[in-house]
């Protein structure tokens, strides 16, 4: 439930693992934007095996009455299992995913939702990082990694793959049947949604460099997303779910 006492609008997912640093700031942003915006906000704070005081922190939030569930995984397996794990948590409609470091302003969080919430649902939407505060090298890592996923999937809708928040119907994820427990799991979203035939709303924003802490994300990740995405494209899970049954039912929602 919400502050309000009535059930949430969405349930935003925050993946936190030793985030001790960033969190007394950018989780009461959130908050405060989605409610200036009037949305029902349940924020689902996953604290994915930190060690440090990031379980602490959330704890007090909750304590102090703000709309939030602290949901707890002991073993850090992995960025998206994290993610995995906290869905069944989530209780609205529209689920969405965006990091504690206050990359993209909570604002255009709360921006894009209220989009989201005047289509029918079969939608993904999501943000592109247009302007970039983080490094000329990021930027053209991430070109040259954008423009590798649109010759192995033409016409995917995004030219920032990976870029969150991330926001789907609850209807749209189930069909997604969701396995990646690492970083692929943002491309995989991107690649099963575009099978499904989900159109993606993709709003420009401001990335800022992170408002404090370390990124998790290591240099060798960009070979593993390169090698992750040929074996996707061309092994057979990708097949076996399109050849299955809830793909077949999915493609008739609404």
């Amino acid at each position: 439930m919400t502050e309000s006492g009535r059930a949430p609008e969405i349930s935003l997912i925050v993946p936190c693992y030793n985030e001790q640093d960033v969190l007394p700031y950018t989780i009461p942003q959130l908050v405060h934007a989605f409610a200036e915006d009037g949305h029902r906000l349940e924020l689902v704070a996953c604290d994915n095996g930190s060690t440090d005081r990031t379980g602490e922190i959330i704890s007090r939030f909750v304590a102090e009455g703000l709309p939030i569930v602290h949901h707890r995984v002991e073993k850090n397996e992995g960025y998206g299992n994290g993610i995995l794990q906290s869905i069944p948590v989530c209780s609205a409609p529209w689920i969405g995913v965006i990091p504690a470091d206050g990359q993209v302003d909570a604002e255009d969080a709360a921006r894009l939702f209220k989009i989201l919430k005047q289509t029918d649902g079969r939608v993904l939407g999501k943000v592109r990082r247009r302007f970039r505060m983080d490094g000329l090298s990021r930027k053209v890592v991430s070109v040259l990694y954008n423009g590798f996923v649109w010759v192995l999937w033409p016409g995917i809708g995004s030219i920032d793959v990976n870029g969150l928040p991330k926001i789907i119907h609850r209807d749209v994820i189930a069909a997604l049947d969701l396995e990646s427990k690492d970083w692929f799991l943002d491309p995989e979203i991107m690649i099963k949604a575009h099978y499904l035939g989900v159109r993606v709303l993709e709003m420009n924003v401001f990335a800022r460099m992170r408002s404090n802490g370390l990124s998790h994300v290591r240099p060798s990740a960009c070979v593993e997303f390169l090698v992750n995405l040929l074996r996707f494209r061309f092994g057979g899970a990708l097949t076996e779910w399109r050849n299955g049954e809830n793909l077949k039912k999915a493609k008739g929602y609404p």
